[in-house]
Parts: C-alpha cells; sequence; structure tokens
C-alpha cells in the first residue's frame, strides 16, 4: 500500500493546488500542507516552488514524482498480482504500437495462450504518445513500442530492428524502380497520424535529408495501416511503412517497393517498462518468452 503522503504528493503534482488537492482527497488544506513539509523533512529537500502564482515541482520534486508514480503502480501491480495467485490466474496486460500489434504479436499471443491456457492477456494497440501515458498511468504493465521516446524516462530493451520502405501500387509508374528521394516529393504521400511511431520515424528521416512532410505534392493522414496499404494498392498514394507490415502484399504482388537510393533506414522496436518498477524483472519474462519463440522459428 503506497504511504499517504506520498498520495498527497502526487494529487498535488498534478492539481498544483493546495486547496484542489484536500478537496481531491477529502481532508483539510492544513493536512496536505503537513504532507508535504514532511516528505521535505524526511528528504531535506524542498518539493515545490512557486513562480509568481504557479505552483512547479523543483527538480528534486520532479526525481521524487517519478519515484513515487513508480511506487504507486507496483503497489497496484503486487495487489493485482495476489489477487490472481489466490484464484490461479496468469494475467498479463501489455500496450503495443500498431505495425508491432498487427503484425508481429499474433503469433507469439497465439503461443502464449497455447502454453499458459489459464493465462488472462489483454493486449492495447494504440500509438506511442497513448501508450507511454497509459504506462505512466498504470493502465499497462508494459509496452512494446516503435518511434522515438525520452528513453531517460523509462527502462527498455530492444528487441527488434525493422527496415523502413517505400511501397506504391503495382501500377504506379515508380513501381520496382530506384530513385532518390527528391524524385519522389512530386507523389501524393499516405501516411500514419501526429503520435504514432511511424510517423515520427518518418518525420526524423526527412529531417535528415533537410526535408518535411510538407514538401511533398499531397499529404493524407490515416490512423490505421489496412486502410492505407488499401488506398495504396489502389494506386493513390504512396506510403513510408515498415517492411515487416508489407512483406505479405510484396510477397504476393499486390503492392511494389520503390527503392530509394538515399533513403536508408533501420529503427529499433523496444520493450519499455517504468523506470524504478520493481516488477520489470517480472515483466521481462514476457520479453524473454518472444525471444524464446522467435529464436526457435
Amino acid at each position: 500500500m503506497i504511504d499517504f503522503r506520498f498520495k498527497t504528493f502526487l494529487t498535488l503534482c498534478k492539481t498544483k493546488s493546495y486547496t484542489k488537492a484536500a478537496q481531491k482527497l477529502n481532508i483539510t488544506q492544513p493536512a496536505v500542507t503537513q504532507h508535504i513539509k514532511y516528505l521535505e523533512e524526511k528528504y531535506d529537500t524542498k518539493l515545490f516552488q512557486y513562480s509568481g502564482k504557479i505552483l512547479d515541482l523543483t527538480p528534486e520534486g520532479e526525481t521524487l514524482k517519478d519515484i513515487a508514480k513508480s511506487i504507486q503502480v507496483d503497489s497496484e501491480k503486487a495487489y493485482r498480482i495476489l489477487k490472481d495467485k489466490k484464484e490461479s490466474i496468469k494475467r498479463i496486460k501489455f500496450g503495443a504500437t500498431l505495425t508491432i500489434g498487427e503484425y508481429m504479436m499474433p503469433e507469439l499471443i497465439e503461443k502464449y495462450m497455447a502454453d499458459f491456457p489459464d493465462s488472462k492477456v489483454t493486449m492495447i494497440v494504440e500509438n506511442t504518445d497513448r501508450l507511454l501515458h497509459m504506462l505512466r498511468e498504470g493502465d499497462i504493465d508494459f509496452a512494446f513500442i516503435e518511434g522515438y521516446f525520452n528513453k531517460l524516462d523509462y527502462n527498455y530493451k530492444i528487441f527488434s530492428k525493422e527496415e523502413f520502405v517505400v511501397v506504391c501500387s503495382t501500377k504506379n509508374h515508380l513501381a520496382g524502380k530506384s530513385v532518390i528521394l527528391e524524385d519522389i516529393l512530386k507523389e501524393n504521400i499516405i501516411i500514419r497520424e501526429q503520435g504514432s511511431g511511424t510517423r515520427n520515424i518518418f518525420e526524423t528521416a526527412l529531417y535528415e535529408h533537410n526535408m518535411q512532410v510538407e514538401g511533398f505534392k499531397n499529404v493524407t493522414e490515416i490512423g490505421n495501416i489496412n486502410v492505407i496499404k488499401k488506398l495504396v494498392q489502389k494506386n493513390l498514394g504512396l506510403t513510408f511503412i515498415y517492411k515487416k507490415a508489407v512483406q505479405k502484399e510484396l510477397k504476393k504482388g499486390t503492392l511494389s517497393q520503390i527503392y530509394v537510393e538515399d533513403f536508408k533506414a533501420l529503427r529499433q522496436f523496444n520493450f519499455v517498462t517504468l523506470k524504478n518498477s520493481m516488477c520489470s524483472n517480472e515483466y521481462e519474462k514476457f520479453l524473454n518468452y518472444y525471444n524464446m519463440i522467435i529464436n526457435t522459428k
């Protein structure tokens, strides 16, 4: 059970108001002040400071916030683990970005459920930003993500490296050809929405070539990979996508790759847990299981 003073501290972090924190916790404002004072004396550091009328965390307060949040999440996780143990249930709840969730996880989950038939598996498919938020809030235990994130804020392990490619309809005039990146600026492109790992990778790759998304003739944003592939198959545009997500289509000949000579992108897929989490080793058992399945294929 998390110390009630940590609960007060985290509530004040969120509300940035002693009055609102007191109302939310159903305690008096002096009690909130007393709880914060106790923590400041215990750790011999100031946790909050005022910038004008705005209450902000000090750098030390930010550090304690990360630790307290991990303790809170671990406390809730411990309760679930003990409850599940009584009921002989193995429960796992994690997140995956679209590419990983649709094209890498199904086989893994199928094998996992066959090996652990009493387990309860919940996988949430969302974009990178949303999954990191859910991880911080304790809504998921860990996440498999593509794209960029602040690696100082999380524990992470690389579990795969995937190639980023350009594909088009087999009817497109660029199908199977070798070009340079500038040659496709006048083409329509269909890409993922802001906040997705695929979009972040794409924008960063363009930035490395002193280019921007706005440099393309026409840009369509779609939040679903399968819809993007169908539109590309109908020759309505090109897309930048992980090769893993279009392997079947390239093999069947329903999509073609465009070989962009000056665009080479090999990106990391990461297994991410909360920093300072005491449950990280427990979560990594699932990653180890994934690696075992991949290595025995």
